[in-house]
């Protein structure tokens, strides 16, 4: 099962269990719960479920695993040949880390993949 959800103008394809990388939240210490009601698209194996442009009552539970990082440095540099003008600038972006817990898709049929199903060996009594 597989969702697509909306958050600051991005979208994430995700599954229960995956960690997530969003846009800094300045309020979120580990563990505590984040929502995510925009879901655009569930599909749980067959079907698709597509929202006009959202799933209403869909929800995605997810967990803060790390509150807070940083991510790679951007240096901009700017040079204006035989005028000696240079400026150098940086930006390096925070990050908040989340891990999916549930997916709620109200009326959503999941179907069970043959891989998933685990059938016993048959044993030879004697």
């Amino acid at each position: 099962m597989f969702v697509v959800i909306e958050d600051g103008n991005r979208q994430y394809t995700i599954q229960e269990g995956e960690t997530l990388t969003i846009d800094y939240r300045a309020t979120a210490k580990a563990g505590d719960p984040i929502t995510f009601e925009n879901v655009l698209l569930a599909n749980g194996g067959g079907a698709s479920s597509i929202g006009t442009p959202t799933i209403e009552g869909a929800s995605v539970e997810a967990e803060v695993v790390q509150p807070e990082f940083k991510g790679v440095k951007l240096e901009v540099q700017k040079f204006r040949r035989r005028k000696n003008s240079r400026r150098h600038t940086g930006h390096r972006q925070k990050y908040t880390t989340v891990q999916i817990k549930t997916i709620n898709v109200p009326g959503l049929e999941v179907v069970e993949s043959a891989a998933a199903e685990e059938t016993e060996p048959a044993t030879a009594e004697g």
